[in-house]
């Protein structure tokens, strides 16, 4: 079966170009590479469910999208079981190592050291990833997790073909890879960039797979894996130790939850910022109709809910299990009624009048998201990341793991800008076992009558993404087009809206800028978003793929 799905990804699929189906069939798959999304009809066809397929869509992309999410990463499951509506998520965050400090990227003056929490060693917290494959495995799906891993492990001792997408990223991350030789040997050709469509083998990551299918958590987080990671860790100065792989715990928690217009929006709870910014820009919003306004205006709205949103994120949101907070005053529709209260139509608010100003840093591309939904709504939104393109650019030994670098994602010194150019505060400080504050924005959309399966990668900008795709649900349209929407964003510091390419016309920059927005347009097209569709009424499914990706898009049995 997997040979006849390989077959039809060949003939049918070309690179950059969405893929859109639609059938009253099986299951909706949208993933972020084909081998993905094949593995996950790999194993519905074996009898799986859909949260079987999931463990197979992520560890597959763990394999063959490694700029992206890997084994050495984590991630969010947001899960949805039909028959009861129970909802969960899984919260694969990375924790910071045990012996991590607040002050672990700082030089003897108090200054964050220039790239420390970005490459090498120190820059890795303690994956997540494999525990939430086991968890998702055991208590949600059909099959053992050793069938479920089967196409992954495949996929990693045989190869694949590798992408242009692939060998940018590689590109954009060559010359850290470079100074750490295991990870050269994997992914360089004699030092160079491979050519493209050469094949990627991986040997070592199969052993690793191999051992988390035979021993479950115990495969990775201890035995023979487990200390050749804390070796290879600690041999390129970090500070892992066995007790850091051995008391990593996933955590289910409750998604957060709110209405926009009727639309019910499910999205990511804490460690994640996702959902509670997605859903309090939303209901800054939910008191225009946007429908009513012209293009220039419904846009320069769109920036002043995101403005005040990512600001709440700045000032309030990190792990939850660390620190209070006042979540159910940030989902509020009250609360929003009191931010949209300084918010004028003609005009934007500089958001030096919300906090200080701070210089901008540079901003990278991450992460990896896949959607599915079966003919009965089950349903999976799975975002997963390593966070920047091949995360820290170090593979423990003999591991094939590639590690995160995800420490990045705390606030190294509140009030300084991360990789991405976002804000930190005291609630995202480092901690010892203390989860990072994300941005991915696993989210369902669900009208009454569709329901939406959606989330991207793109770092601080996912939130902003998804709430543009939202709002296009809300105007009736379908997965292609939530996926294609021309893609803006803002913020609150820079305080810059950043735009692609034909996302704003002439009339509405000029219209933007009089308003007093500072005006910015991004280098290259930003985010690959997976969407999938259930029509409630005719049971139909719809599945879309971003093209600016190289995902695949499939409804089929």
């Amino acid at each position: 079966m997997f040979k006849k799905y390989c077959a039809v990804l060949l003939i049918t699929t070309v690179f950059g170009i969405a893929q859109v189906y639609a059938d009253r069939t099986r299951a909706a798959i949208a993933s972020a590479h084909p081998l993905a999304t094949a593995a996950g009809f790999e194993v519905l066809d074996k009898g799986g469910n859909v949260f079987d397929a999931a463990v197979a869509v992520s560890a597959t992309l763990a394999v063959v999208e490694p700029s992206g999410s890997g084994l050495g990463g984590g991630g969010y499951w947001l899960l949805h079981r039909e028959q009861d509506g129970f909802e969960t998520m899984i919260d694969g965050r990375e924790k910071a190592p045990l012996a991590a400090h607040q002050t672990m990227f700082l030089d003897k003056v108090g200054k964050v050291i220039p790239g420390l929490s970005l490459d090498g060693a120190l820059a890795a917290a303690i994956p997540g990833l494999p525990a939430a494959l086991v968890h998702l495995s055991e208590k949600y799906g059909r099959l053992p997790l050793a069938e479920s891993l089967q196409p992954a492990i495949r996929a990693a001792q045989s190869g694949f073909a590798i992408g242009e997408r692939h060998r940018k990223l590689l590109k954009f991350r060559a010359e850290l890879i470079k100074k750490h030789p295991q990870t050269a040997r994997i992914f360089l050709t004699d030092g160079d960039i491979p050519e493209a469509y050469s094949i990627l083998r991986q040997k070592d990551l199969a052993h690793t797979l191999r051992q988390l299918a035979d021993s479950g958590r115990d495969g990775f987080y201890g035995g023979e894996v487990a200390d050749k990671l804390v070796a290879g860790v600690n041999k390129a100065g970090g500070i892992w130790t066995k007790q850091d792989l051995a008391s990593y715990q996933i955590v289910e928690r409750e998604p957060v939850t709110g209405n926009y217009r009727g639309i019910k929006i499910t999205s990511a709870a804490p460690s994640s910022s996702g959902g509670i910014v997605l859903i309090e820009a939303l209901n800054i919003l939910s008191g225009y109709d946007l429908t009513q306004a012209d293009e220039p205006t419904r846009k320069h709205l769109i920036v002043e809910a995101m403005r005040r949103a990512y600001h709440d994120r700045t000032l309030y949101l990190g792990d939850s299990d660390f620190i209070d907070m006042p979540v159910r005053r940030l989902l509020n529709e009250d609360y929003a009624a009191g931010l949209r209260s300084s918010l004028r139509l003609d005009k934007a608010l500089p958001s030096g009048m919300l906090s200080g100003e701070i210089q901008p840093q540079p901003e990278g591309v991450n992460t990896s998201h896949f959607s599915i939904i079966d003919e009965q709504g089950n349903r999976v939104a799975a975002t997963l990341s390593i966070n920047f393109p091949f995360g820290a650019g170090l593979v423990a030994p003999g591991t094939g793991v590639l590690l995160n670098d995800h420490m990045d994602d705390f606030a190294s010194l509140p009030g300084a800008m991360n990789g991405y150019g976002l804000v930190g505060g005291i609630a995202n400080a480092i901690a010892p076992g203390k989860r990072m504050l994300s941005s991915m924005t696993p989210t369902f959309l669900d009208d009454g009558h569709h329901v939406a399966v959606l989330g991207t990668p793109g770092g601080s900008r996912i939130i902003s993404m998804v709430l543009l795709a939202a709002l296009d649900f809300a105007k009736g349209h379908e997965p292609d087009s939530w996926v294609q929407v021309p893609r803006f964003h803002h913020q609150f510091m820079p305080d810059v809206i950043e735009y692609e390419q034909g996302a704003l016309t002439a009339d509405e920059q000029t219209r933007l800028a009089a308003m007093g927005h500072q005006l910015k347009a991004a280098r290259y097209h930003y985010g690959n978003m997976q969407a999938v569709q259930w029509n409630k009424t005719t049971g139909q499914l719809t599945a879309a793929s971003d093209r600016r990706g190289e995902g695949r898009a499939v409804v089929g049995h």
